[in-house]
């Protein structure tokens, strides 16, 4: 049972997958970083010096001291029961930049992977000998009659 394990945690795609893990994980931090650090604070220094992180709703006072609380540290510490719909935000820009990355990133994939064009001098269209359209090489059915090629 072992050496079966040894041979699945050393199979390429898992190895692949646990560095993807990694890397994904440290990239989602970056990108919290780059939420909480970088943007959001123009974006309420524009919204007229509004912290996101410190948008809340209290549901419920806290029994240490009643609100209303200047923060959410405040509100949290005072044992308060808050709606944190600030860090929904933060956490939903986020999203958006990593889900961004991510399309280009796969874009950039399969932009790579396309086919090379054929070489010259190498045919890359037939004809059908049933219709007589003009269709891609690889084909093995017509689009245009539906005949099965040879």
């Amino acid at each position: 049972m072992l050496k079966e394990f040894k041979t699945f945690a050393m199979r390429g795609n898992v190895v692949d997958m646990a560095v993807g893990i990694i890397i994904g994980g440290a990239f989602g931090t970056i990108v919290s970083s780059l939420v909480d650090d970088v943007l959001m604070p123009p974006i309420g220094l524009l919204l007229g010096g509004v912290d996101f992180s410190d948008l809340f709703v209290t549901l419920k006072d806290g029994a240490a001291l009643a609100g209303p609380y200047e923060t959410l540290a405040g509100a949290k510490s005072a044992g308060a029961v808050t709606l944190n719909y600030g860090l929904f935000i933060n956490s939903l820009v986020s999203f958006l930049i990593v889900a961004f990355a991510v399309f280009l990133l796969i874009k950039a994939i399969n932009r790579l992977q396309r086919q090379a064009p054929a070489p010259e001098g190498v045919p890359t269209t037939k004809d059908c000998t049933f219709c007589f359209t003009t269709i891609p090489i690889q084909a093995t059915r017509c689009p245009h009659c539906t005949s099965t090629l040879g």
